[in-house]
């Protein structure tokens, strides 16, 4: 089974339509997945519902589909880089469900592994938990979550053979992976492709198994979200 694309838009337009449920990984602006994003926008599929941690910055990653009100609905843990994706939602164009940042990885691994719902400490008391089942176990309260799977999950991986085993570098590892598990379609865009036994099998964070397509992407822009700098010592 050929797992490589020519492009980002080959990857998605016999499988992106309106209304669906997309995945992005990344933590901030490391290890988004630029070029799929980009094709989304040229493809214009609208009312998206886009589970990631954060929605990028005004102009970069997911900003640029804010821009284009192609995004209905963020599911996410942080959003406070974003202007234009505060305006969206306190004039409500934008829906939003938030998550404990903690909360959303193990929704998002809980997905992927088949695990439909589970319970956790964490939102208890808040706004969080209105509207949730509670438990108690031990004398202890624990609100019920629902795992999460995307129609489509979109990934960067630094590196990834042709059968779609995946690398992430650093940073790029938080949400990268279990997002890799938990679509119905995963398609990875990587940074250095290389023949299948050319990476260590101990050194794969995604197995193929879970990835169904694959972009070359080499070079790719790897903006700053937050530069902060300092003079240098005399």
């Amino acid at each position: 089974m050929n797992k490589l694309y020519p492009d980002a838009r080959a990857a998605l337009e016999d499988v992106l339509k309106d209304g669906m449920t997309l995945m992005a990984g990344g933590f901030g602006l490391c290890g988004i997945p630029t070029s799929l994003i980009e094709a989304i926008r040229e493809l214009g599929a609208r009312d998206l519902t886009v589970i990631s941690n954060n929605a990028g910055v005004d102009g970069v990653g997911l900003g640029i589909l804010l821009e284009t009100r192609q995004i209905k609905k963020m599911v996410s843990s942080y959003v406070g880089e974003n202007k234009l994706f505060a305006e969206q939602y306190l004039s409500g164009q934008l829906e939003l469900e938030f998550n404990p940042q903690g909360t959303l990885a193990e929704r998002i691994r809980a997905g992927g592994a088949g695990i439909p719902a589970f319970y956790t400490k964490t939102g208890v008391g808040t706004i969080i938990a209105t509207g949730k089942e509670h438990k108690d176990f031990d004398g202890e309260t624990y609100v019920m979550e629902r795992g999460l799977v995307a129609d489509i999950s979109l990934v960067h991986a630094f590196k990834a053979d042709t059968e779609g085993n995946l690398v992430f570098r650093k940073t790029a590892r938080n949400f990268n992976p279990m997002m890799a598990t938990a679509g119905k379609v995963t398609i990875a865009e990587v940074e250095h492709l290389v023949e299948p036994g050319e990476i260590d099998p101990d050194d794969i964070h995604a197995p193929g198994i879970f990835v169904h397509r694959i972009i070359y992407a080499p070079n790719p822009a790897k903006p700053i979200e937050k530069r902060t700098t300092r003079a240098r010592a005399a």
